[in-house]
């Protein structure tokens, strides 16, 4: 059966908020229905299954064809380049791959424009990580520190849309929003994990979800280390990547002590498309 781009996003996306089981210690363990759901990777359960989400969706839309159906990211990439169907660009409705040769992490592309995309993953969390605990939305940039190694290009009954000039060219897309959704980030929550986090045990977090859009629009700014733009912890490190951002637009003093305000955070999200609330 030729697989529907929007069929398949709105059943991934359908999933958002599922999460895997824990063990008796009470720690996530990787045990979830997606592995005994899909034919041939019932083997996979209790390992990570960001491959095996994507695989569920296509097998649940008799579409299993169109899609790699394996448990391995990197066999993934292999299938679609073999398949000729490989680019550098978003692809509506396309795999994205995490890593050096795209062995870390996958999820699907649901909307992009032209500084990010906007995703539907398994395994993650809130703070983007490769091995995470449930279904999650989000948003991770398109070039730079923490973008993709590359998109896989299914063959959707509705064609393909991509931003690779040789598939169309398409400046943005979305499945089934107008636009790509807004991105809000809380000054408040922002700075309150700025004056927190670094108290907390190595990676303890507060706001993760919204610190880490802060963190990977520093990461573009080139203050602060891709291995620590995705943990969703506005640790020491983070505090002093912002002092550094407050320097360079001018605050000195107890003015530039690495605790976003208002304005610094809306000129920051200004130049990399989040919007800054109280």
């Amino acid at each position: 059966m030729t697989l529907s781009r929007t069929a398949y996003v709105n059943l991934l996306k359908a999933q958002t908020g599922y999460h895997e089981g824990r063990d008796k210690n009470g720690n996530w363990n990787n045990i979830q229905r997606f592995s005994p759901e899909t034919p041939g990777l019932e083997w996979s359960q209790g390992q990570a299954w960001c491959a095996t989400f994507t695989a569920w969706g296509a097998d649940e839309l008799r579409a299993r064809d169109s899609w790699p159906i394996t448990a391995s990211c990197w066999t993934a990439v292999q299938w679609w380049k073999k398949a000729g169907r490989w680019t550098d660009y978003p692809v509506l409705g396309g795999p994205f791959y995490m890593g050096n040769v795209g062995e870390d992490h996958v999820g699907v592309v649901y909307a992009y424009d032209q500084n990010n995309i906007y995703t539907v993953e398994g395994n993650t969390n809130a703070g983007g990580g490769y091995q995470g605990d449930g279904v999650y939305q989000r948003v991770r940039p398109r070039r730079g520190p923490n973008s993709p190694y590359g998109y896989g290009v299914p063959d959707y009954a509705e064609g393909t849309v991509s931003a690779d000039p040789r598939l169309g060219g398409t400046p943005s897309a979305s499945v089934d929003v107008p636009a790509p959704p807004q991105v809000r980030v809380s000054a408040a929550h922002v700075a309150a994990a700025a004056r927190r986090d670094p108290g907390l045990r190595q990676g303890g977090t507060t706001y993760p979800a919204e610190v880490n859009v802060v963190e990977v629009a520093l990461a573009r700014e080139g203050l602060l280390s891709d291995a620590y733009a995705h943990d969703g912890s506005f640790g020491s490190l983070t505090v002093a990547a912002y002092a550094r951002l407050q320097r360079r637009y001018g605050y000195t003093g107890t003015d530039a002590d690495g605790i976003p305000g208002k304005t610094s955070l809306t000129r920051l999200g200004s130049a990399h498309g989040f919007t800054v609330t109280n």
